[in-house]
């Protein structure tokens, strides 16, 4: 399936987005001020990743950037307009449930953060809200939060600690350093770095192998994960069995099992 945005679309959106062999990619589209995140733009990409996760023909979805950077952060000049963050909230209500940090976090479908270039603030703490991230070799991560007066707010202070341990979470966020391509690798934060010009061709690949693979088992295996931060073992077993009661009644498991005894490529339809 291909449903790919028109040029006219593609020239007045701040984040694209298109779906094709069962990948769903998202762009965020506003090179000119390295794409940083307006209050719209935040709501537009937020609604875009619940439109990914809610449509049955993706499986996977690539979040990338135009231009040299991935994302820079908030968009502050915006925010002390008419755009900023805060301008559809009051000074005591803040609505987080349907943000784009949030949505990440609740998604089913396998997410891969192609990152492009820099990736500071916001950016980064997008980034880190991916199952996967691909960097470029020009790509950097900069935790620059507590150089500008203020916290990990998308969830940094929770995957950091996560993701790399206690110590090596304090180190990143206190000093607000920013790291190479190569050292986000060493420290555990990129799956992989590629040439610049191959990172959209290894995220699609890498994006292709999960696709291939029988979408309702991933989407489970992903939720089961995402509990298990948060539970004993005891109790995660029993939910993993709980999850694994339905999907025995699944046309794709009986593929799988028909296409393992054959010896062929297993055919996925996500029933």
């Amino acid at each position: 399936m291909t449903n790919m945005q028109t040029s006219a679309q593609a020239a007045s959106s701040e984040v694209l987005y298109a779906v094709e062999d069962h990948i769903a990619t998202i762009t965020l589209n506003a090179p000119q001020r390295m794409n940083t995140i307006s209050g719209p733009m935040l709501n537009e990409l937020a609604a875009l990743l619940l439109k990914a996760n809610q449509d049955p023909e993706v499986r996977c979805v690539i979040l990338t950037g135009n231009g040299r950077a991935f994302c820079a952060g908030l968009d502050l000049t915006k925010e002390r307009g008419d755009e900023g963050l805060s301008a559809a909230s009051s000074p005591t209500t803040l609505d987080l449930r349907n943000t784009p940090p949030t949505v990440l976090q609740g998604m089913d479908k396998p997410t891969i953060c192609a990152v492009n270039g820099g990736a500071a603030g916001y950016g980064m703490d997008t980034a880190l809200g991916c199952d996967i991230r691909i960097m470029a070799e020009s790509a950097k991560l900069a935790a620059a939060f507590v150089k500008r007066g203020v916290v990990p707010e998308s969830g940094g202070t929770w995957f950091l600690p996560r993701m790399i341990g206690w110590a090596k979470a304090s180190e990143l966020i206190f000093t607000g350093r920013t790291l190479s391509a190569r050292e986000s690798l060493d420290w555990g934060l990129a799956n992989e770095v590629v040439p610049d010009a191959e990172l959209m061709g290894r995220a699609r690949a890498v994006a292709r192998e999960i696709a291939a693979n029988a979408p309702l088992a991933v989407q489970a295996a992903k939720r089961m994960m995402r509990i298990g931060l948060n539970e004993t073992f005891p109790d995660h077993v029993h939910h993993v069995y709980l999850q694994l009661l339905p999907l025995f009644k699944t046309q794709d498991m009986k593929e799988g099992i028909a296409a393992f005894m054959e010896k062929r490529e297993a055919k996925f339809v996500g029933r």
